[in-house]
């Protein structure tokens, strides 16, 4: 069998077309046969009406004997048109009817040929970036050792073979260790034969600075004795030659050997080129002090004392004029007479310096010495007020004021000197002094406020202190001085500390106003009165609050901060005289009358307070707090009588729900039952949506009632009842209903009260904590846990919620739910008792810190109050105690759930804040050794 040619398709004789997949198009179909050139045949194109396969059955045969028609025969040869060869990639199949089968115009050409251009344009460009890229990329290791490994094949077997292998002993690591010396050292009784073989000893000479020379053995074993040489040569270089005692200072040795410094390199060579350039600058401009100054400054760094003041001393020689230079000089010098010597020298050169003096007399250690290089200076230089000063201050009270007439002869503009002196003299003396002070210096305004002072301390009235002040003002405006209003406040609150209130309030009446509109005068004023009580100002905030009240006398909120004051800084008797004042202004501001009872009643005068409420009537006949006022002045005196006088009459002519209320509640005090809950029916037939009168009354049948179906129990419960249904969001009377349910019904029905509640009132802590403690109570504490969480849902930021987490937790888990607490509501009441009272259990001293914290937050929370007390009458003394008492009365408490409960207990006879206090106080500490063993077993 002959083998193929190289041309042979399989197949292709017969007419059948290979295929071509998408491998065969890249490099598959590639002619990788190196040295081979294949020849391509060309039989041309197919002759026309060549239709492939004809020669298999579509000729005239076939047509004879019908097995074709005319239809296959078209459709034959459209098919063969529709073949590979016979396609164009522009205006496709050659036969077919297609879009682009026009023909190829000059346009066409004309875009093919552009085409074409840009084509080659890009190529040419990637064609560079390429070749870019191959430039800039590293060669690989092997095309490095390409050239050796191809002299390689020259290497002979031997030369192969005599390769060392990797690790051996020609190996680097190998040659390190081999490297390394170990020597031992030797022995005495070695050294000492060896010594003993030698023939010679060589020497050593050590010169000292006399010129005696000494041979020290330079064998090993002579070290020591060399060693001992040396020092014992040092020490006597620093010993004295005539006494033989040492001149070594032991106390101060060590801190010598401290103060050595010790520079790096680089400061080294900061120090040099700082010396080069600050040589050149003394040489070439000697007379410049500075830099004669900063060149001894370099060597003082560099540790060379002796040369920092040979440099100096040559700058005093070169500037002679340069005080600078001088007082470096004696910075430098360490002993005190070369300083005196400097010095001298100095001021020989220069004798008005006042510095020179200065250093001079600083350095005298005698008083007297000082006085007369002083008093040498002023001779020279008398205008200096420097000079004076420093002298005045050596001297006693007489001589003082001698130099002092003297000084302000000499420097008549130094106001201070003038002020002493008046200070000095006598009162008459003191006026002549003050008033040729004003001579001489005009436009200084504390002269004209000292002798306001020096007036009002030889008991002169206001008018002459007005008449000072205001005459300054004047004589000031004329010297075209600009009166500074805060400054002028300034000296106000001066004048103040110097005792001086009359000055002040002087000050004030006539600066206050400079320089405000007059639509922000009130609102300035205040705020000036404010920001000088911040500064501890007391005499110049009441200064300006009585000019904004005579200015504007009917400014309630004026009157209200002048009261205050008084209060606080004032006595008694001032406080009433402010009362008084503003009652007159503003009779119909209930507060000042009410405000001005009070403090009658409490300082014991009972019949003054009646007086002011009874004026107080005539000018607000209508005012409820008048009347409720008036009642509380007769009921808090054990005159009931009187008090129900007084509201069966403001139930007439000032009707309100609060009337009706303090009339029931005068009644429960009495223990008249009946009369209460008439009082109570009548007040809410007209007040039906108040809700503490169904408190009243429901709480008024339940206390009547002796067992649980009492019907006192169930009128109790229609007044709750009736009170729900008007007041759906009182949230006490729904906790009262509950109560009650609680006591004298069924669990079950207290907690659908509360479910009720909670469904009116979302989102409201003190339902939920009724609800889960009404759980705790019936030892239901899963489901009281459960409530919790939901709580927190609903409420994440309440302190009560918080802090009855913190009390009924258990004892291990306490301290985490404290600071988690904490996080939440850090400022809150509640959470800050509570973890006081942690800490109050535990018997911690932080917790006065927390008490304090917590009273300083809300100061009428009661129950923090008690607790306060509480732990300072078993952990403090009397002192802290009356503290606590102290600030509690103060503070005037209304509210606390433990503080209410007492204060509003009509068996509780006295209802005074230091009674209930005390009782608040007792009954805490029992309840705190209960609270926080709650589940401390578990």
């Amino acid at each position: 069998m002959e083998p193929y040619s190289n041309h042979y398709v399989a197949g292709l004789g017969r007419g059948a077309i290979g295929f071509t997949t998408r491998s065969d198009i890249g490099p598959a179909r590639a002619d990788n046969t190196e040295g081979v050139t294949r020849e391509r045949v060309d039989f041309g194109s197919a002759p026309e009406g060549y239709v492939a396969g004809m020669g298999r059955g579509m000729g005239e045969m076939a047509k004879a004997q019908g097995e074709t028609s005319q239809q296959r025969e078209i459709l034959a040869r459209e098919s063969a048109s529709l073949n590979e060869s016979h396609f164009d990639k522009f205006s496709g199949y050659v036969n077919s009817n297609g879009l682009f089968h026009q023909g190829i115009d000059a346009d066409d050409i004309e875009a093919d040929q552009i085409y074409e251009a840009v084509n080659e344009r890009m190529e040419s460009r990637r064609k560079r970036v390429r070749e870019t890229k191959l430039e800039q990329k590293l060669p690989n290791i092997s095309d490095q050792f390409a050239d050796l490994k191809r002299q390689l094949k020259d290497v002979s077997h031997e030369e192969w073979e005599g390769i060392p292998e990797v690790g051996g002993d020609h190996s680097l690591r190998f040659k390190q260790k081999k490297r390394i010396e170990r020597l031992t050292p030797m022995t005495d009784s070695m050294l000492a034969s060896l010594k003993s073989k030698s023939d010679s000893i060589q020497q050593t000479t050590v010169n000292d600075t006399n010129g005696i020379q000494t041979n020290i053995p330079s064998t090993a074993t002579g070290l020591a004795a060399a060693r001992g040489t040396v020092l014992g040569l040092k020490l006597d270089r620093m010993s004295d030659s005539v006494s033989g005692q040492t001149v070594v200072d032991p106390q101060g040795y060590l801190t010598g050997l401290n103060s050595v410094k010790v520079n790096s390199a680089s400061e080294i060579g900061d120090i040099k080129k700082a010396r080069l350039l600050l040589k050149s600058v003394t040489s070439t401009n000697p007379k410049h002090g500075p830099g004669w100054i900063a060149a001894a400054r370099v060597e003082q760094v560099a540790g060379r004392p002796g040369a920092a003041r040979k440099l100096i001393g040559q700058g005093c020689e070169t500037c002679p004029e340069n005080e600078d230079v001088w007082l470096e000089a004696v910075s430098m010098e360490p002993a005190l007479i070369g300083k005196q010597n400097i010095l001298a020298r100095a001021v020989g050169r220069l004798p008005k310096s006042t510095n020179l003096w200065l250093e001079a007399a600083r350095l005298e250690k005698d008083t007297e010495q000082k006085k007369s290089i002083l008093r040498r200076a002023l001779e020279l230089i008398p205008r200096s007020v420097v000079l004076w000063r420093a002298a005045i201050e050596l001297e006693d009270v007489e001589d003082a004021r001698i130099l002092l007439g003297r000084a302000v002869e000499c420097v008549p503009h130094a106001v201070d000197m003038w002020l002493a002196l008046a200070r000095l003299e006598t009162y008459q003396n003191a006026r002549k002094v003050l008033n040729q002070a004003r001579q001489a210096v005009p436009t200084e305004p504390q002269i004209w406020l000292t002798a306001a002072k020096l007036e009002e301390a030889h008991g002169h009235g206001a008018e002459l202190i007005d008449r000072i002040v205001s005459k300054a003002l004047v004589s000031l405006a004329q010297y075209q001085i600009v009166i500074d209003r805060q400054k002028w406040l300034a000296h106000a609150e001066d004048a103040e500390q110097a005792n001086a209130p009359l000055t002040c309030a002087a000050i004030i009446q006539y600066t206050i106003g400079l320089g405000v509109e007059e639509e922000d005068r009130r609102r300035t004023w205040l705020d000036d009165a404010q920001a000088s009580l911040a500064r501890g100002s007391v005499v110049t905030a009441r200064a300006i609050l009585r000019y904004a009240l005579k200015e504007f006398p009917t400014k309630k909120q004026i009157w209200l901060r002048a009261a205050e004051l008084e209060k606080k800084h004032g006595t008694s008797d001032d406080f009433l005289t402010i009362l008084s004042r503003a009652v007159e202004h503003c009779p119909r501001s209930e507060i000042f009358w009410l405000m001005r009872a009070k403090e009658q009643w409490l300082s014991g005068k009972l019949d003054a307070a009646r007086q002011t409420l009874a004026d107080a009537f005539a000018a607000n006949p209508d005012s409820e707090d008048v009347w409720l006022a008036a009642v509380k002045l007769e009921w808090e005196n054990d005159q009931p009588e009187r008090a129900r006088a007084l509201l069966a009459q403001a139930r007439e002519k000032a009707p309100s729900p609060r009337v009706w209320m303090k009339s029931a509640l005068l009644e429960r005090h009495l223990k008249q039952t009946q009369a209460e809950i008439q009082l109570l029916d009548t007040a809410l037939s007209k007040y039906p949506d108040f809700d503490k009168l169904y408190m009243m009354a429901g709480q008024n049948q339940l206390k009547q009632a002796r067992q649980h179906n009492d019907p006192f129990i169930r009128r109790s419960r229609e007044y709750f009842q009736r009170g729900l249904r008007h007041c759906p969001h009182s949230i006490p009377l729904w906790k009262l209903a509950a109560q009650l349910e609680e006591h004298h019904a069924t669990i079950p029905k207290a907690r659908t009260i509360l479910e009720l509640a909670r469904l009116k009132n979302a989102k409201h802590p003190e339902l939920w904590l009724a609800a889960i403690r009404l759980e705790r109570r019936a030892g239901n504490y899963k489901l009281a846990e459960n409530l919790s969480a939901k709580a927190f849902q609903e409420c994440p930021d309440s302190g009560l919620l918080w802090a009855d987490q913190i009390a009924s937790a258990p004892a291990a888990s306490r301290k985490n739910r404290s600071l988690e607490a904490l996080k939440r509501c850090e400022d809150d009441v509640h959470v800050v008792l509570a973890v006081a009272n942690l800490f109050a259990a535990d018997k911690k001293p932080k917790a006065r810190k927390w008490y304090n914290r917590a009273v300083s937050l809300n100061p009428d929370l009661g129950d923090a109050w008690a607790a306060y007390f509480a732990f300072e009458l078993e952990h403090g003394d009397e002192n802290a105690q009356s503290e606590v008492r102290r600030r509690a009365i103060e503070a005037d408490p209304t509210h606390g759930e433990l503080w209410t409960s007492i204060s509003k207990d009509p068996e509780i006879n006295s209802g005074d804040t230091p009674s209930i206090l005390s009782l608040a106080a007792s009954k805490f500490t029992a309840l705190l050794a209960t609270r926080y063993q709650f589940r401390s077993e578990e």
